[in-house]
């Protein structure tokens, strides 16, 4: 017998293969129902197990120096090369061993299937978090609390608990402790909040960033209010007209999470829909966008607008956003001449959006129902013809059928209703 195979550990481990080679052939089939679930509760409650019994043999692992058989440079980089794990699954897999060697109570629950990895890593990284002054006995409740509610509750539940596990095991240091810690964390995430932003040579800006929790909330809910107007006003809807019965009046009404697509649009909205006026000046200027575009470009031509940041977008979009405030459209004569910079009343007024809202009742494309404030004002006699700002000329169109009457690809009628039909030209 070799002197591996001699160890409990290293027989127990083969007698469970053995075990699972009887199983490798049996069929499932013939399982019936409350078999099938008894059996993935088990399982579950066994994988558990064996990941209790892989810490405390990583753990081992360190203090004898496997690491060394195959010059590697830590045991988690040995593990990567000896079980074909990735290395962040291996390192994973090293703190989480790490973790339960610090906390009994909770490696103990791994190991008799009370818990699960998942729940286990939660469990340690919040105990981890705690003060490090705090009272040996206040840690070991902390663990036995968090470990109690891991009964009923799954990792993600336990990580907002264990952040606030100190309220229920010393309330009397609960409260200067997350002062101190709130303050760390939103401290830390000012300073680090970040901002990039690149072209990608293929007319559009991709980015990403990193903001404090309540910034990334208050954008997360603008976006929402622009990516699921239906929805609300269904909801709405229903209640009013007696939709939920008296028993659902206190339960929630489901809202079917926006797409990231549908999120990317609301992003967009969110950003034409700025009013510059409203933004801090830099050099004396409104955070305006310039647009520059002949008057053969103003009356319909496709030649492509300029930006003032010297990129180029399409005749269509430019005489698009020209009834939106965030930009200043400049539109040039033969000789390149300035011939109009803007316009005294390019943009209807607060009243008249009103008048536009009860009168049109939302977005006056046909089959579209946009409520009045998720609209544009657009100008039936377009501002790049020298149209009016004139309520009798005005229409709400949602930010699609927006797009879609400046489209030079559709063609627009409105009938004798008011509302606008669109024909994809031929």
């Amino acid at each position: 017998m070799s002197t591996t195979a001699a160890h409990p550990i290293n027989g127990a481990v083969a007698r469970m293969h053995s075990l699972l080679d009887e199983l490798a052939e049996v069929p499932t089939w013939s399982m019936g129902q409350a078999a099938t679930a008894e059996a993935m509760v088990d399982i579950a409650r066994l994988e558990a197990r064996v990941v209790e019994l892989k810490s405390r043999t990583l753990v081992h692992a360190e203090s004898v120096a496997v690491a060394e058989t195959n010059a590697s440079p830590s045991v988690a980089v040995w593990h990567s090369n000896a079980t074909r794990s990735t290395k962040r699954e291996s390192f994973r897999q090293v703190r989480l061993a790490a973790g339960l060697d610090r906390y009994d109570v909770v490696r103990e629950a791994l190991g008799r299937g009370d818990v699960i990895a998942e729940q286990a890593s939660v469990i340690c990284t919040a105990l981890d978090e705690l003060p490090d002054d705090l009272d040996a006995a206040v840690l070991e409740q902390a663990a036995k609390a968090l470990v109690a509610f891991a009964e009923v509750h799954d990792a993600k539940a336990l990580r907002v608990l264990g952040r606030r596990i100190l309220e229920v095991v010393a309330p009397e240091v609960a409260e200067a402790w997350e002062a101190e810690q709130l303050d760390r964390e939103e401290r830390e995430a000012e300073k680090s909040s970040v901002f990039r932003m690149r072209e990608d040579g293929h007319g559009r800006i991709k980015g990403s960033f990193a903001v404090p929790l309540l910034v990334g909330q208050m954008l997360e809910r603008a976006l929402l209010a622009f990516a699921a107007p239906k929805h609300q006003i269904a909801n709405r809807a229903a209640d009013d007209a007696g939709g939920r019965s008296e028993q659902d009046e206190q339960a929630p009404v489901p809202v079917r999470r926006p797409t990231a697509q549908r999120l990317g649009a609301a992003f967009v909205e969110l950003v034409e829909r700025l009013n510059p006026n409203d933004l801090p000046q830099a050099g004396g200027v409104n955070a305006t966008v310039v647009v520059t575009m002949t008057l053969d470009s103003l009356k319909g031509g496709l030649a492509a607008a300029t930006l003032d940041t010297g990129d180029r977008i399409s005749a269509a979009t430019a005489r698009r956003l020209a009834c939106e405030a965030g930009v200043v459209p400049v539109v040039l004569g033969g000789g390149g001449q300035p011939l109009d910079v803007g316009r005294a009343r390019r943009y209807f007024t607060p009243a008249q959006r009103i008048a536009m809202g009860i009168r049109d009742g939302g977005c006056t494309a046909k089959g579209c129902d946009a409520p009045p404030a998720m609209c544009h004002a657009h100008h039936d006699d377009p501002w790049s013809r020298h149209g009016h700002t004139d309520l009798a000329r005005g229409r709400l169109l949602c930010p699609f059928h927006h797009r879609r009457i400046h489209d030079p690809e559709y063609e627009a009628d409105v009938g004798g209703d008011n509302q606008v039909t669109f024909h994809r030209r031929t």
